[in-house]
């Protein structure tokens, strides 16, 4: 029986046959989806209608301006006479409930109960009338929002479809109304339940009705498409089929199919399969040539990236044992690798320099330039140079060996321990944002001189920053502001300030996390198209003299 099942499995024409049938059933169900929304909505509609004119009729019969009488005992003779009417009238309409309620308007979160007609005989209900006075909390949120839309008089009406109860009830509607005073204020509400069980009984006919054409349906077309099918397509594709496999296991051409079907589609497919007994043998080398080289490109792509990160100073915190300052930094490279890098070093014992750039360019050309250019920079800043020196004589140093025209824009500080003198120059790189203590972080413009690496024989100017306890630094390159999200806006300089002004008292490990977190969710699913470095650097005690 099991290979008897496998075999059926296997054959193209019951296969096809139950695409058909499946299509039919996916068709069925959608005809059976939209017309049961489609009639449930007519009949929500409706019930909806009629039971606002029964709701609105009922609340004729009370009296909005005795409504705080009632509650406080007055017009008791009134009051007794107006609950026999709504009770005579609940029964006569054959709803389960009229209640009128007196709002607490200043949440809508409580109401009193003022009239309250039972009618469990309409649902074999089980309900208990409320007392005159009776204080209970509004229900949920959907009711003290309608409460509010008729109190402000932003509806008529408000209706609540309870079908698939789960608190013992049966299925029912509410419709409220609002009860007003001779000078047109709500003063209360009305509400009427009334059941709606029959929705139910309607639906399941009509559900039934539907699968029962689907089916005969499904059962006739099967058999017509089985005997076409059989006889146009399925013989002449399972020659086809034969062939391939034919092929597979011996791998040389054989006959000509010849004219095997009169469709075109199956015609050319097999065409194709002669063409492919004599290309696939080429194609199998060349595809395994092509991946062993796809592996092999992986591999390096892997170990290259490796490579950058290790370059990078990425052990935090990176002098545990000075306590002057705190620092924190990180890249993420839109490609495998990237151009942008950022580095920090103890030039000797009150000297720390910090560095961060961005080369033209993208993946491993820029990566290639960029190792260079980190390591040329630390020798010069290694010697003793100060900030402009060192950015001059790395310029000269580029510009000496610059075939492919490549350059990059450094920022580079050296800051001195002991009094928090911070030197600075600035080749062409993005404006770094300081954070004096206490206050927030603003973009501090500083004087840009031309990119390393454009232009030979460039002298640069450096300046100076006197931080003090608690001042912070931050320095980044474009991939911050110019982030990217789907609708091609850029993430800007004022957002990037907005997030490290989250929390400027932060540490720097959190500032950056802080700006990471507003750039992912701006780009949300766009793609990466530049690297995102960031630097932070909180200078934590000077000593002076």
């Amino acid at each position: 029986m099991k290979k008897i099942l496998r075999k059926l499995r296997s054959r193209m024409a019951l296969n096809i046959i139950g695409a058909f049938v499946l299509v039919l059933l996916i068709f069925g169900i959608a005809v059976s989806t939209i017309g049961y929304l489609s009639f449930t909505g007519a009949f929500k509609n409706e019930y909806a209608t009629s039971t606002y004119h029964m709701a609105d009729t009922a609340s004729v019969l009370v009296k909005g301006d005795h409504i705080d009488d009632y509650l406080e005992g007055k017009e008791s003779e009134e009051y007794s006479q107006t609950a026999k009417n709504l009770d005579l009238y609940c029964k006569r309409m054959s709803v389960s409930l009229i209640y009128v309620i007196k709002v607490d308007t200043s949440d809508y979160g409580r109401f009193v109960s003022v009239f309250n007609s039972v009618n469990n005989d309409v649902d074999n209900s089980a309900y208990t009338p409320w007392e005159l006075g009776h204080k209970r909390d509004t229900t949920n949120d959907e009711y003290r929002e309608k409460y509010e839309a008729l109190y402000h008089k932003e509806a008529d009406f408000e209706t609540i479809y309870r079908i698939n109860t789960t608190d013992g009830q049966h299925p029912h509607i509410t419709t409220m109304v609002p009860v007003k005073n001779s000078a047109g204020d709500v003063v209360s509400i009305l509400c009427m339940q009334r059941p709606i069980r029959e929705i139910r009984t309607v639906t399941r006919a009509f559900l039934i009705r539907i699968a029962l054409f689907t089916l005969i349906a499904a059962v006739l077309i099967s058999v017509t498409i089985a005997i076409y099918i059989r006889k146009q397509v399925v013989k002449p594709i399972r020659k086809v089929s034969n062939e391939a496999t034919r092929f597979a296991q011996e791998n040389s051409k054989g006959e000509p199919l010849g004219e095997i079907s009169k469709f075109d589609e199956v015609l050319n497919l097999s065409t194709s399969i002669e063409k492919m007994e004599a290309d696939m043998v080429s194609y199998v080398d060349n595809l395994t040539a092509l991946t062993a080289e796809k592996e092999r490109i992986g591999t390096e792509l892997s170990l290259a990236t490796k490579i950058q990160a290790s370059m990078l100073p990425h052990d935090f915190p990176p002098f545990p044992d000075r306590t002057k300052f705190d620092i924190y930094a990180s890249m993420t490279p839109a490609k495998e690798v990237g151009g942008d890098f950022y580095d920090f070093f103890m030039i000797d014992d009150d000297h720390l320099g910090i560095v961060i750039a961005d080369v033209s360019g993208k993946g491993i050309p820029a990566a290639l330039f960029m190792m260079i250019s980190k390591v040329i920079l630390q020798n010069f800043a290694m010697m003793g140079m100060n900030a402009a020196q060192t950015l001059t004589r790395m310029n000269e140093a580029i510009c000496d060996h610059n075939q492919e025209e490549m350059f990059v824009t450094v920022w580079m500080g050296i800051l001195e321990l002991s009094s928090g003198k911070l030197t600075a120059a600035n080749a062409g790189h993005e404006y770094p944002a300081l954070r004096r203590a206490n206050g927030r972080f603003e973009l501090f413009k500083d004087k840009h001189g031309f990119v390393i690496g454009g232009m030979d024989g460039v002298r640069y100017k450096e300046y100076e920053i006197t931080l003090d306890p608690g001042d912070k630094l931050f320095l980044y390159t474009d991939g911050v502001p110019e982030a990217t999200n789907a609708d091609k806006k850029l993430f800007t300089t004022d957002r990037m300030i907005d997030a490290l002004n989250v929390d400027p008292d932060a540490s720097p490990r959190q500032i950056l996390d802080n700006v990471t977190n507003a750039v992912n969710d701006f780009v949300k699913d766009a793609e990466q198209f530049d690297d995102l470095t960031m630097l932070c650097l909180e200078y934590k005690e000077r000593k002076d003299g």
